[in-house]
């Protein structure tokens, strides 16, 4: 795994020079975002240790989300969850639909 952010010690350093500037900023919501990264201080530089994301589960909930969209007007969770696996697996080998489709053009 390639090791491409800064060290920990580099964005510690950052933190805490941003940290100290937004205690001393005028603007009270700077304030409040430096309290709330103080409280989670750690969990933020241990991020720079593990390298880990929540890129998959977004990706994963943003299908899911799909599934709902194209779900509404069914009438059971089963239906959802179904058109969620569809629509997550990427099924390439699906059978085709027994239903055939024939439009023709009337004319005059």
């Amino acid at each position: 795994m390639s090791n491409s952010g800064p060290p920990r010690e580099i964005a510690e350093a950052e933190l805490h020079r941003w940290y100290s500037w937004a205690r001393r900023c005028r603007l009270a919501p700077f304030k409040r975002l430096a309290l709330t990264i103080k409280a989670h201080w750690d969990g933020i530089l241990n991020a720079f240790d593990s390298r880990l994301n929540n890129g998959g589960v977004e990706a994963v909930n943003g299908r899911i989300q799909a599934a709902k969209a194209r779900a509404r007007g069914y009438r059971t969770v089963r239906n959802l969850i179904t058109m969620t696996y569809l629509i997550g697996g990427k099924l390439t080998q699906l059978p085709s639909s027994p239903y055939t489709t024939t439009s023709r053009a009337v004319t005059a």
